[in-house]
């Protein structure tokens, strides 16, 4: 029985192993999220973080990929000793907290929630990685690599079939792995061999249009932000529905034009109830199609560097 004096995050825990236990959480039932947990009980998202790290350690509930945290269907005995079965290594290490931080976001991933999934104790890690820190960098390197490995092979493509190419392949890696755009500013791009030489590629194809220094550089760093800005919102996106319950069309239809207070077709009508009232184009609503609007923003962000290279010849070229 949990009582008042023991620590927010035991109470949690002891809540959730009470719900499982009388069957209102069921095996292979998703339990609440860390922010659901640190929203009902007024804690911080660390403190619900470890109610479930301490659930995982004990294996009375796991974490899936795509569907987060669930009761498991296996008795904590038996969890423990499957999964103890693998050797423990970095490889291992790496590839269990990729699976958590893919199925639960970045904020999941902890030493201890990691070393619960590979059956062991959280100090056991530390001999094979030094703290989170490295092993998030590791998680990126890991995540690049099995995904950009063939980006640099050009063929017989031109500069800018070479960037589309890479470009494309770093959007699949945000795409498969969203908590990527979270771990490091623009300005602090990951020290990760894959990433690199991704942007070397990059840098070499914008070289043949003999921009000035800044400018190549300036189109490299927009090319990159092109890819994290829209992996962010895709995982903002995701948390907000779960908080939510309401898809980015609703939240449009409900909040964003009632907003503006005036009729569409009127004088004053603001484009967003031209587009999206009645009468308007958008009238059925609008689809947040992430593919569509990276292939859509790469064409523009790519003609506008094939544009601004022109000029930039025009205006040194000899008088005619």
């Amino acid at each position: 029985m949990a009582t008042s004096a023991e620590p927010r995050y035991a109470r949690i825990a002891a809540d959730l192993r009470r719900r499982i236990a009388d069957g209102t959480l069921a095996p292979g039932q998703r339990v609440p999220s860390t922010r659901q947990l640190a929203g009902d009980w007024g804690v911080a998202l660390a403190t619900a973080a470890k109610a479930l790290d301490l659930l995982r350690s004990e294996g009375v509930v796991k974490s899936r990929p795509r569907s987060g945290t669930v009761v498991a269907e296996t008795t904590p005995h038996a969890a423990r000793g499957a999964s103890a079965a693998r050797e423990l290594s970095l490889e291992r290490i790496v590839e269990e907290a990729v699976l958590l931080a893919d199925a639960e976001g970045l904020e999941s991933v902890s030493m201890r929630a990691v070393a619960s999934r590979c059956g062991v104790s959280a100090m056991s890690l530390y001999r094979h990685v030094d703290g989170k820190d490295r092993l998030i960098l590791l998680m990126a390197e890991s995540a690049f690599a099995a995904k950009t490995a063939a980006s640099g092979a050009s063929g017989a493509l031109d500069w800018r079939g070479r960037v589309e190419r890479v470009m494309r392949s770093l959007w699949r890696v945000h795409r498969a792995h969203p908590w990527l755009a979270q771990i490091s500013p623009l300005t602090r791009p990951l020290a990760v061999p894959s990433l690199t030489s991704a942007g070397e590629v990059i840098l070499k194809a914008l070289d043949e249009l003999r921009l000035p220094a800044k400018q190549h550089f300036d189109a490299h760093v927009l090319l990159y932000s092109h890819v994290v800005g829209l992996a962010a919102n895709v995982e903002r996106e995701r948390k907000a529905l779960a908080e939510t319950g309401m898809s980015a069309d609703e939240w449009m239809r409900s909040l964003i034009v009632p907003a503006m207070g005036v009729t569409a077709g009127s004088r004053e009508a603001s484009m967003h109830a031209e587009l999206f009232g009645p009468a308007g184009e958008l009238s059925e609503g609008y689809d947040f199609d992430w593919d569509e609007l990276f292939e859509s923003g790469l064409r523009i962000m790519i003609d506008g560097i094939e544009a601004l290279a022109r000029r930039v010849g025009d205006a040194g070229a000899p008088p005619g």
